[in-house]
């Protein structure tokens, strides 16, 4: 199941065939989709919609296009349609410099009016802008605080760059993608997309306008959400299935719709690795992880009500033969439960799989020992969090236990050392743009200090 979270189906482009047009949506899977006002008569149009089909959703608000016809009834009449049930949210509405359909000045009035709109009602925002990126940050900073957990609205159809989209996502919004990540040109674009946390993803249409490569040239619609969609999975590494869990998952949290992802998952697959759930304990609280506030990875909710035993751990996995590789992870230290691990790899092992451990490196300092020999022979691969460069930057991003800091990254780096003579394969991981992180010196100490693998990385883009 997939959501085209922006449509114009509304538009005379579809009279023809509507119903034929909707019905080829459900039949490719599009599970919901949103149908955006432009101006005072699309949004009441997009409300009809809404009242003919219980899977669509509507969007009201006046364009930045159109904000020049605007009188003294719109926002009475856009009122009046936020009061309708299924109207979710407000826009599309913004800042668009590059055709200038309407002043520069109205457009900048409209759009604080529209983010007042949206915040009497409690509504998340729909916004559109194109070449206009200082204004619209700007704009949305007199309103919106910083805080990467809020749900503020998406920016739709996003074409703007790695700055915009840092901006976006700092003051809480989404950021949707269209068949334009597709095109030939659009390298740049593909290059931000690959950054998107996960959780904070969206893929649409924007029919009838821009359909995606394979169907550009002709009328888009709803069904064609699938190739951006799946053009986007493969972009950033992960699988279809990856990118519609997290994505249905993120329209819940945003409107509501939909279901909340179950919590006390053990067992969860990304890609064809699985990844196995141990504990939400942890010895360091970096900066940068939600495992507290939102213990969400890619559409799996990981948080646990009590720890699951060796026996339910190995019970909730299959096959091992079928994943390339089965990974105890989770969202906190799995080397606290270090007997788990070796009690829990031994029959993976045994059945013929393959293993890997994501750790911090702090195993060796919980479990008063190292632990490195006791993984040998059970352990292919392990992934150990460096995260610094040096004792105090550590501390600050990775915020160790009070009485491990200061002296942990030294055990870290002495677990890297040592994991190369027991773990056939070892990679050191930072997560990137950490403040007072320098990323070209990690990557020294792991390939040429230890002659490990290297592997920067956004959180919380794929497992």
């Amino acid at each position: 199941m997939i959501i085209d979270t922006h449509a114009h189906m509304d538009m005379t482009d579809f009279d023809a065939d509507r119903d034929e047009m909707i019905q080829r949506a459900v039949e490719s899977g599009v599970k919901y989709i949103v149908n955006i006002g432009c101006d005072i008569p699309s949004s009441t149009r997009s409300v009809e919609l809404t009242e003919e089909h219980d899977f669509i959703y509507a969007s009201v608000g006046i364009h930045p296009h159109d904000v020049k016809d605007i009188d003294e009834n719109t926002y009475l009449e856009l009122k009046e349609l936020l009061q309708h049930p299924r109207v979710i949210a407000v826009g599309e509405t913004g800042l668009d410099y590059f055709k200038n359909y309407s002043p520069h000045d109205l457009q900048r009035e409209h759009f604080r009016k529209h983010i007042e709109l949206a915040r009497e009602h409690r509504k998340p925002l729909v916004i559109h802008t194109r070449d206009a990126k200082e204004d619209t940050i700007a704009i949305l900073s007199e309103y919106y605080p910083n805080d990467p957990n809020a749900r503020s609205g998406i920016f739709h159809c996003f074409t703007g760059d790695q700055e915009l989209a840092e901006a976006a996502l700092a003051m809480g919004f989404y950021i949707s993608f269209s068949g334009v990540v597709t095109f030939k040109n659009a390298e740049e674009l593909r290059a931000v997309a690959k950054t998107i946390p996960a959780d904070r993803l969206f893929v649409e249409t924007d029919c009838p306008y821009m359909a995606p490569v394979p169907m550009r040239g002709k009328r888009n619609e709803p069904a064609f959400v699938n190739h951006t969609a799946n053009f986007l999975a493969e972009l950033r590494g992960t699988s279809v299935q990856d990118l519609h869990r997290t994505v249905e998952l993120n329209f819940f949290d945003l409107y509501g719709i939909g279901s909340k992802a179950k919590s006390g998952t053990i067992s969860y697959q990304i890609r064809n690795s699985l990844y196995l759930n141990l504990t939400q304990r942890c010895t360091a609280n970096c900066v940068f992880c939600t495992r507290i506030s939102k213990p969400i990875v890619q559409g799996y909710n990981l948080a646990l009500d009590r720890e699951p035993t060796a026996q339910e751990v190995w019970e909730s996995i299959d096959d091992p033969t079928k994943y390339d590789e089965v990974v105890f992870c989770g969202y906190g230290e799995p080397t606290l439960r270090l007997d788990v691990i070796k009690e829990v790899a031994k029959k993976i092992k045994g059945a013929g799989g393959r293993v890997r451990l994501n750790t911090n490196g702090h195993g060796n300092v919980i479990n008063k020992r190292n632990i490195l020999p006791e993984l040998e022979g059970l352990v292919d691969s392990v992934s150990i969090s460096l995260n610094a460069d040096n004792s105090d930057a550590y501390d600050e991003v990775s915020q160790p236990l009070p009485n491990y800091r200061g002296k942990i990254y030294d055990e870290i780096l002495k677990f890297i050392e040592d994991a190369r003579l027991h773990i056939p394969d070892v990679q050191a991981t930072i997560v990137t743009h950490q403040k007072d992180v320098d990323e070209d010196k990690c990557e020294e100490i792991a390939e040429k200090q230890f002659g490990v693998k290297y592997r920067p990385r956004r959180y919380n883009i794929v497992g």
